[in-house]
């Protein structure tokens, strides 16, 4: 055994007798395998951190829309829906080309006011949805038309 990376107050000990030497062994491990313990609790919960993603990452692959082209967004796509309804297509398509307007008017944040009017807008896409599910076209056109109209209106809130 190598005296030189024995503490002094060790070397003592190992001259009293092998109990003395088992004990200090078994002190040292314990104090080792807490040491280990600690570090490797350490290295989990560092690795655990760095693993999920913070909201500054998260919101970095989002592609964020100025309120006026989120806004003009969400008309082409009411559009689309209308002439989609005009030129007779299928009610499930209708409903999906009503559904990627109503997805896209969630991008609009500016302030509260246009959030409120938003939500309105929102409604009524949702119950043209409905309406194109039903196969009920006619009602469907009619809360576009009125969607439409709530969305011409938050161009003057911005």
């Amino acid at each position: 055994m190598n005296y030189a990376i024995i503490p002094a107050q060790h070397v003592v000990a190992k001259t009293v007798g092998l109990a003395a030497i088992c004990s200090y062994k078994n002190n040292c491990e314990v104090q080792y395998m807490k040491i280990l313990k600690s570090a490797v609790i350490a290295f989990s919960l560092a690795a655990a951190m760095g693993s999920f993603s913070t909201a500054a990452v998260a919101e970095a692959g989002r592609t964020s829309y100025k309120p006026i082209d989120a806004i003009n967004g969400v008309l082409e796509r009411i559009n689309a829906a209308e002439t989609a309804i005009n030129n007779g297509a299928e009610d499930a398509e209708v409903a999906a080309l009503i559904k990627k307007a109503a997805d896209f008017s969630e991008e609009i944040n500016a302030n509260d006011k246009v959030a409120r009017e938003n939500s309105k807008v929102r409604s009524h896409l949702k119950a043209a949805i409905t309406s194109a599910k039903a196969a009920n076209l006619q009602e469907s056109k009619e809360h576009l038309a009125k969607a439409k109209a709530g969305i011409e209106g938050l161009k003057k809130l911005l």
